[in-house]
């Protein structure tokens, strides 16, 4: 699973990727800054369900805090997208094939409207953040557009003269942008049967639900702590009401995480608050100040960590699961349920055994719900924070 980071340069999503994932990368307000994609482990947040059995979890990969697991999730920061990139303008034609490998986007935007279409810097206020969701989205949707089109006459004349099928055969010409047929029939239902009467505007259209399905989007208003920022974002759910859209100050969760890391404060991603833990000087209890009443007081969090944990657990759907036993849920070097795993919503136990290794897959007999002890066979659907243990035949 991979997230990508997208935006135009300089609306603060290397400041976003950083923030989660405290990575050494550059950051400045200009354009082009990431030319190469930045790759990192960002994190989401969940209950660590190890301690209602008395002890914390000791994960093998991410961490805990207080009462919360925090678990990898990839990230791919890429490079600053301007308008024309399906033409190759800008970056455009690495962004685009840097962006095919993401399973869902979040769309960090310049909420305090200081930048301009290309990322440069403009008086706040006087670029209307509404532009940038406009444009992303069409980029996009003329890069899908562009593919299905490839070709387009041939595969056409193809369907109709063979009888083919248009949801197999589509889905199989772009399978490379994750089409399925499920989608292709819920989409073209409409259309004609005939796929070579199709118009441009049809074709356009069937584009711009494809990509909307297989890359799910949340977007950022960052830099909502500057002033005047908040009347954008309100304007902005209001132009965009299906839209997931979150306030968000990627500067502040970096800052905090940073203080956090220097053992200056306590923080906990995600919450509205955070304890100071050693002396500070002027400067650094001024920066925190701000942080606490421009945007903790105001939104009751930076807005990061809800972002990417929406982005995981609802737009790609997918659920927590450790592997675990009845009897102990210690591995053999004393690890309290060091694993987890995040799966697709509606595994299935047998899944969840090939997931783990391919030959857990091929041997098993059944499995154990830890939490209720009671035995599971291999259809049996999987739930959020479930513990698992296999039982495996010789």
């Amino acid at each position: 699973m991979l997230i990508g980071i997208v935006g135009k340069p300089s609306s603060g999503k290397s400041t976003f990727f950083k923030a989660m994932t405290l990575a050494d990368i550059d950051i400045a307000n200009y354009p082009f800054t990431t030319i190469k994609p930045n790759r990192g482990a960002g994190h989401v947040k969940i209950k660590d369900i190890a301690q209602e059995y008395g002890k914390p979890s000791n994960p093998r990969e991410g961490f805990t805090i207080d009462k919360f697991r925090f678990v990898p999730v990839e990230l791919l920061d890429v490079a600053g997208l301007v308008p024309g990139a399906h033409e190759g303008k800008g970056m455009g034609s690495q962004f685009l094939d840097d962006l095919n490998q993401a399973d869902a986007l979040i769309h960090v935007v310049d909420i305090s409207g200081s930048t301009n279409e290309k990322g440069e810097p403009v008086p706040t206020l006087s670029y209307s953040p509404s532009n940038d969701v406009r444009f992303l989205e069409f980029e996009l949707d003329m890069w899908y557009l562009r593919i299905l089109k490839k070709g387009w006459e041939k595969f056409s004349r193809t369907v109709q003269q063979e009888h083919l099928e248009i949801s197999k055969a589509l889905a199989k010409q772009l399978s490379g942008l994750r089409v399925t047929e499920d989608m292709v029939k819920k989409y073209a239902k409409d259309l004609p049967e005939n796929p070579t009467s199709w118009s441009e505007e049809e074709m356009f259209k069937l584009a711009s639900k494809l990509r909307a399905e297989t890359k799910p989007m949340i977007i950022a208003a960052n830099k909502i702590d500057i002033p005047g920022s908040e009347e954008n974002y309100e304007q902005l759910k209001k132009e965009f009401p299906n839209h997931i859209i979150f306030p968000c100050s990627a500067e502040s969760e970096l800052a905090l995480k940073e203080a956090h890391k220097h053992k200056l404060i306590h923080y906990l991603p995600g919450e509205n608050n955070f304890e100071i833990k050693k002396d500070l000087t002027k400067e650094q209890t001024k920066g925190l100040e701000l942080i606490k009443n421009n945007v903790l007081s105001s939104f009751n969090f930076t807005g990061v960590q809800k972002i990417i944990d929406t982005a995981v657990f609802d737009s790609l759907n997918r659920i927590a699961i450790h592997p675990g036993g009845v009897s102990k849920l210690e591995d053999s070097d004393g690890n309290v349920l060091p694993d987890c795993f995040l799966m697709k919503e509606g595994t299935t136990a047998l899944e969840f055994a090939f997931r783990l290794h391919t030959d857990f897959g091929k041997k098993f007999i059944r499995a154990i719900d830890v939490k209720t002890k009671r035995t599971i066979g291999k259809d049996h659907q999987l739930k959020h924070l479930d513990i698992i243990e296999l039982i495996l035949g010789k």
